[in-house]
């Protein structure tokens, strides 16, 4: 996840400026677009392309320190899989209330990671935090109270999401909860032109131009493969998980908790 404190929601036209953390990297055309990846590039604007970019980012992040707060049980270990510069570790090691708490943020970007590990220096929360700079397919689970696994899944292939995630039930305790965000695609060609249609306007109240939204769309279609808010809640259950709800929804864009 990323290092971005919830605060102004508002939706208002951003400029162009010499901001080297403004993400402007589609902004000029590309006549050899690639495929997304998490570099240094991405990594150094990341905070500004995720709030301007997925609507309800801020409320997602905010609200995992009510799950903390709930879930989260004495002598566990709580997992931020896919941590990015650390948004969702700090905002769920803010509200951890039980001692002898261990949080394992993962990460597969060198760039992210090195971010993410100055973003929790700078924080006084007592929970011990653990950072692993791997895939997070590699990261042993155990004795797990909470996992935050935030637009994350989306970029690992589709054939190996069913073993992800009966792995992570199984590293769960009995109560743990797992918290899956995620892009999501619609149900009919309808809804999804329109749910399409005003993602691409909250872009553009949020100063992204026409051009940066289409090489964006280009670069990313091949990595980030979205799937329908039921083929999530499919999946959980036939991970193992016998409560599941999508607690929040803002256009095409969705997150479920998953009790244990």
């Amino acid at each position: 996840m990323h290092p971005f404190c919830p605060g102004d929601t508002g939706i208002e036209a951003q400029p162009m400026s010499d901001n080297p953390s403004q993400d402007t990297l589609f902004a000029k055309p590309q006549p050899h677009l690639v495929d997304f990846a998490f570099d240094e590039q991405v990594a150094s604007v990341f905070p500004d392309m995720i709030r301007r970019s997925v609507p309800g980012y801020e409320t997602v992040i905010a609200m995992l320190g009510v799950f903390a707060s709930r879930l989260v049980t004495q002598g566990s270990r709580v997992y931020d899989l896919g941590c990015s510069q650390g948004a969702a570790t700090l905002a769920l090691r803010r509200h951890i209330q039980q001692p002898d708490v261990t949080i394992v943020a993962v990460d597969n970007a060198a760039p992210m990671i090195e971010r993410c590990r100055s973003n929790i220096a700078s924080d006084l929360s007592p929970s011990p935090v653990q950072l692993r700079c791997e895939d997070i397919q590699s990261t042993p689970i155990e004795n797990a109270s909470l996992i935050a696994l935030n637009y994350t899944l989306q970029f690992v292939p589709l054939d190996q999401r069913e073993d992800l995630l009966a792995r992570l039930y199984n590293g769960l305790n009995r109560g743990g909860g797992l918290i899956l965000s995620e892009k999501i695609r619609l149900p009919s060609t309808t809804q999804q032109e329109h749910f399409t249609d005003w993602h691409h306007e909250f872009k553009r109240l949020n100063g992204y131009s026409d051009l940066e939204i289409s090489q964006k769309r280009q670069a990313i279609e091949n990595v980030l493969i979205p799937e329908s808010a039921q083929d999530h809640i499919q999946r959980l259950q036939r991970a193992g998980f016998q409560q599941v709800y999508c607690w929040f929804q803002c256009f095409n864009f969705a997150s479920f908790i998953a009790i244990k």
